[in-house]
């Protein structure tokens, strides 16, 4: 009788561990890039060249906090302080969120978008926009330096599935996944949502920035 409560003790033991684990699980929100954008305190072009483990200070139990520190090679600044970021923070493991995976040889280019610190510095996690810049498009690229910034003011819905719709003028319908089955489809690549001149929102494509017709309210 003593050996089976043991195991039930045990076998509970086990099942609460695995829902602490579970319940530390990583889980973010699909956004649009312009969202991802608009929601950072920085977004860079860098290249990573050194990573190591840190601590950063201690819990309320004394323990120490660790977190992964990249030294960085800032190559452009598209939205920060007046300043470099040289170092890019991030919790050390993903199933909290941590982003774990950057190539360090200092060869491979990254947009990287995050949170804001002291001293030229930065935090990241797996929910903000962290992509190789080879991997982005044309358009997005050029987003970056004026267009995405344009559209802040607006709000991006994502559609789950059909039907949906926009519930006010400064909201723009992002529907990648419903017509596409993928989240980063071709509004994701090739198109910003961008305040026009009536206050309302809408989805431009193009190469060259938004022309004032556009502005004024011209159908895209």
């Amino acid at each position: 009788m003593k050996s089976v409560r043991s195991c039930i003790g045990t076998l509970v033991v086990l099942v609460l561990f695995r829902v602490g684990e579970i319940a530390e699980a990583c889980s973010c929100s699909p956004v649009h890039p312009q969202q991802a954008f608009c929601n950072a305190d920085v977004v860079i072009r860098a290249k990573v060249v050194g990573k190591k483990e840190v601590d950063s200070g201690n819990d309320i139990y004394g323990n120490p906090i660790k977190r992964i520190q990249y030294e960085i090679k800032q190559i452009k600044m598209f939205k920060g302080p007046d300043r470099h970021i040289d170092v890019v923070f991030t919790a050390p493991s993903s199933a909290v969120c941590g982003v774990t995976n950057l190539d360090t040889n200092g060869k491979k280019e990254y947009l990287i978008s995050g949170k804001g610190e002291a001293n030229g510095k930065m935090h990241v996690t797996l929910c903000d926009l962290i992509m190789p810049w080879e991997s982005m498009s044309a358009t997005q690229k050029k987003s970056l330096i004026q267009r995405y910034e344009m559209g802040c003011d607006c709000k991006i819905t994502r559609c789950a599935t059909f039907p949906c719709e926009i519930s006010a003028p400064e909201e723009c319908l992002w529907t990648d996944w419903v017509t596409e089955k993928i989240i980063h489809g071709r509004q994701s690549d090739h198109y910003a949502c961008i305040k026009r001149g009536d206050g309302s929102c809408a989805w431009y494509r193009g190469a060259a920035p938004p022309k004032k017709v556009f502005l004024d309210v011209e159908d895209p």
